[in-house]
């Protein structure tokens, strides 16, 4: 157990499952600092494709167990993060040294201002990284606390539950995929990662142009 690496999601459903699931889930959507590294998408969809294969007659998770745990740990852990945003999230944003964890927050507010505070928490809750902060944002920027509830649970829950379903659609229909968790995982998040990638390169072109 203590050999647990918590940024590899293989690694955390075999030693934990539906647990780790939950704590995971939990962590990335309100512990800024701690949720910010790691996996989600990557944790969820190899967590349906397992509760699809079989060891020997049993699945090797339980899926209503994944799906209850996944959808409590985002929920919760969402707010969380808008509590410690309310009651500290401008103060500890200021004084991080981390020059990404300002870029993502600088993201969230953007997307709060852009899309308005209800569609943007739910869009937020599909960008890794930055539905490790959108919440604490939330919270420091003064979302009401029943938009916030609403629109968090339901970006939550649709978050959570879509990736295991398709993690367990993909599982059922390709025989053994399970044995290549670790590949796919790896695929997952450099998936997870080109819309990052974009955005970066857009924002480092943008400071480079000239203004005109």
């Amino acid at each position: 157990m203590f050999a647990v690496n918590p940024m590899d999601s293989a690694s955390v459903l075999a030693a934990f499952g539906a647990l780790g699931v939950l704590v995971v889930t939990f962590a990335e959507s309100g512990l800024i600092v701690v949720g910010f590294f790691l996996p989600g998408d990557a944790l969820l969809i190899p967590a349906g494709v397992l509760c699809a294969q079989s060891d020997g007659q049993e699945p090797r998770m339980a899926l209503w167990q994944v799906l209850v745990c996944a959808a409590v740990g985002a929920v919760a852990g969402g707010q969380v993060g808008f509590l410690l945003g309310r009651r500290g999230g401008r103060t500890l944003l200021a004084r991080t040294s981390h020059r990404r964890l300002k870029e993502r927050a600088a993201r969230a507010q953007e997307l709060l201002a852009r899309y308005g505070q209800g569609k943007a928490l739910v869009i937020g809750r599909f960008i890794p990284m930055l539905r490790s902060v959108l919440h604490p944002a939330a919270g420091a920027l003064g979302v009401p606390t029943r938009t916030f509830t609403l629109w968090a649970t339901v970006g939550g829950v649709l978050w959570t539950q879509s990736l295991v379903l398709a993690g367990y659609a993909l599982g059922a229909s390709v025989p053994r995929i399970g044995d290549y968790l670790l590949a796919m995982v790896a695929v997952l998040i450099v998936i997870s990662l080109v819309p990052l990638l974009v955005q970066a390169r857009r924002s480092r072109h943008a400071r480079q142009s000239p203004p005109r």
